[in-house]
């Protein structure tokens, strides 16, 4: 049976091997609603959700994981973002006459740019920030160097989108130990070339594993669900309001009568009037005479 917006992790029993396949429909299609991307776009956008779905899989982390690309192509901007609970959104900026004369590397698409990964950890208020060029020719490619590089881990990865779905398998070779198969990542590496994209977005992860590793020993874990939702409210965009100070709020609103807030992600509205403006600042928590306010 097809698999629908979820993640599957597998490993492999007698090898240092680990694995995510990741099936993305109604989220994927909830991000393209947002906006009317072209298919061209709408399709970086299902490899980029995919893949970052994939690489935050491998991660222990509460919080965020943001891949962002901003370049002077045809695509000026691709920013995902996925949540350590299984959410996703993305959104893409580009440029129509450029767009249907571009090439198909990433280099053609998004000019010099440059792959930015951020990763925000609330349990530890840490934030870490990977810059990656752009070499490779596909993001698959452009982030098996990263890892490779920068994480020392062979990593192999493949994104395959069709018209309902973007899809994405990702196999890592971890440390092994002395009884463990030395071999096992080669064999195990090439029998994963051989998946076609077809199989990729028209198998369930179950017939993807027995198709490629059949004679394997490996373990398939239960599946994760994966959502579309967007982190703005009208608390954040409050306190946003609040940060510019009382006096440029009422002089935006005396310009132009209220203040309306667009999210790019989910095209939510937020309005603020004179009176929900005074109210925001009358809930501040009042400051002692001689503190100093924090935001």
């Amino acid at each position: 049976m097809k698999e629908t917006d979820v993640l599957r992790r597998f490993v492999f029993e007698q090898a240092a091997v680990r694995g995510v396949i990741v099936h993305l429909d109604a989220s994927w299609r909830a991000v393209c609603q947002r906006a009317d991307y072209p298919p061209r776009v709408a399709g970086e956008l299902g490899q980029f959700l995919a893949a970052s779905v994939l690489l935050s899989s491998t991660l222990k982390f509460d919080g965020s994981l943001v891949m962002q690309i901003q370049g002077n192509g045809p695509i000026g901007m691709m920013v995902v973002e996925v949540t350590s609970r299984r959410t996703v959104r993305g959104l893409a900026h580009w440029r129509e006459e450029a767009l249907a004369a571009a090439g198909d590397d990433l280099a053609a698409l998004y000019g010099d740019g440059r792959l930015v990964m951020t990763i925000d950890n609330r349990q530890s208020q840490e934030r870490y920030q990977g810059i990656v060029a752009l070499e490779g020719g596909s993001l698959a490619a452009v982030l098996e160097n990263y890892l490779r590089q920068s994480e020392q881990l062979d990593t192999c990865l493949w994104l395959a989108i069709d018209g309902e779905q973007a899809t994405g398998m990702l196999l890592q070779r971890l440390p092994a130990e002395p009884e463990q198969d030395g071999d096992a990542w080669n064999r195990i590496r090439h029998l994963a070339a051989t998946l076609r994209e077809q199989e990729l977005t028209g198998l369930s992860a179950e017939e993807i594993l027995h198709r490629l590793f059949h004679e394997e020993s490996l373990r398939l874990f239960d599946a994760e669900p994966v959502s579309f939702r967007c982190s703005c409210s009208r608390e954040r965009v409050g306190n946003m309001l609040r940060s510019l100070g009382l006096d440029e709020v009422r002089g935006i609103i005396a310009e132009r009568e209220l203040i309306e807030v667009h999210c790019e992600f989910c095209n939510q509205a937020y309005r603020f009037d004179a009176v929900d403006a005074e109210a925001l600042f009358a809930a501040e928590p009042a400051t002692a005479p001689g503190s100093k306010r924090r935001h």
